[in-house]
């Protein structure tokens, strides 16, 4: 049985990037302790971005990073260097500032310019891990989407594959992004929510009717992980604990 979600709301997004890199810490550290590595699946956005230059600067020694396998748990369908690629935002602002060489990075090969290709090789990636990843970090969007998980879109009924190419018609573009099934078999998932932009979405993720084909975000239920979301007090403007 899926656990509750544990709900931590945090004044801004200051704290709220320190508390998660606190919790990051612990889980890397308990991970590598006990299976000699630490799996996590970056996002994307404004606030993962400061969680990445606070792990980057203020936590850098608190990490063995050689011992850290990244991966992304969704991307644009954009060249690695595009200033809309995770991968180039991530590379920037923790990846090439923690200073590894030759670390385990796993992006999405999106130079390819085959899309079931891509898709096709990241699931390939995932799945020879032979384990679950530690932590899955996700962004949530206002019309409720994570990962690149939009609403009604043809991946949110993907139940076999890991990764896939997901077209949004929405936004007139294709995504590339990691399945319920591949989330959802995460030890850990943290959502990082931030802005009085996103206090609609929370409390209809959190407190609305179940209907992940119109809120995604309602799917992410690790079968054997725990859940947790990380707030921020403007984006729990209209959330209240049941």
């Amino acid at each position: 049985m899926t656990a509750d979600p544990q709900v931590h709301v945090l004044p801004d997004a200051d704290s709220l990037a320190d508390a998660v890199a606190d919790a990051f810490i612990k889980m890397a550290t308990d991970a590598i302790d006990q299976r000699g590595r630490f799996i996590v699946s970056l996002s994307g956005g404004s606030t993962p971005k400061r969680l990445f230059r606070f792990l980057a600067t203020k936590h850098k020694d608190s990490i063995d990073w050689s011992k850290v396998m990244f991966l992304f748990g969704d991307e644009r369908d954009v060249p690695s260097d595009h200033e809309d690629s995770n991968f180039r935002m991530a590379n920037e602002t923790l990846l090439t500032p923690i200073g590894i060489d030759q670390p385990p990075i796993h992006r999405w090969q999106t130079e390819l310019g085959d899309r079931d290709e891509t898709a096709r090789l990241y699931d390939k990636t995932i799945r020879s891990l032979k384990q679950p990843i530690d932590l899955t970090l996700l962004g949530l969007g206002d019309d409720c989407h994570t990962a690149s998980l939009f609403p009604h879109t043809d991946a949110l009924n993907e139940s076999e594959q890991l990764a896939v190419a997901n077209h949004v018609p929405q936004l007139g573009e294709w995504r590339y992004t990691m399945t319920f099934a591949a989330i959802n078999a995460s030890r850990n998932v943290m959502f990082l929510v931030t802005g009085s932009g996103k206090a609609t979405a929370v409390n209809a993720v959190l407190n609305g009717k179940t209907d992940a084909n119109a809120r995604p975000a309602q799917a992410v239920k690790p079968r054997n992980g725990q859940l947790f979301w990380f707030i921020d007090t403007a984006a729990a403007a209209f959330w209240e604990a049941a």
